[in-house]
């Protein structure tokens, strides 16, 4: 199936969490997901199933001053 992440269509297997997601594509440290335009909070990452067509915007959150 396909998604957009972050502005580039994925072709991505079919029954993928945002976790498995994540995983897939090595994303680790602090960071907020969007979901169609709504905030997905990390403790639904797991529970949360990719269907074709959403549309994810991953941002790594980066601290300094």
């Amino acid at each position: 199936m396909v998604i957009n992440v972050n502005g580039k269509d994925r072709d991505i297997p079919d029954g993928m969490t945002i976790k498995d997601l994540l995983g897939h594509l090595s994303v680790k440290g602090p960071l907020a997901v969007e979901l169609n335009r709504k905030v997905c909070p990390k403790k639904l990452h797991g529970q949360t199933f990719l269907n074709e067509s959403d549309i994810l915007e991953i941002v790594t959150i980066v601290g300094g001053g």
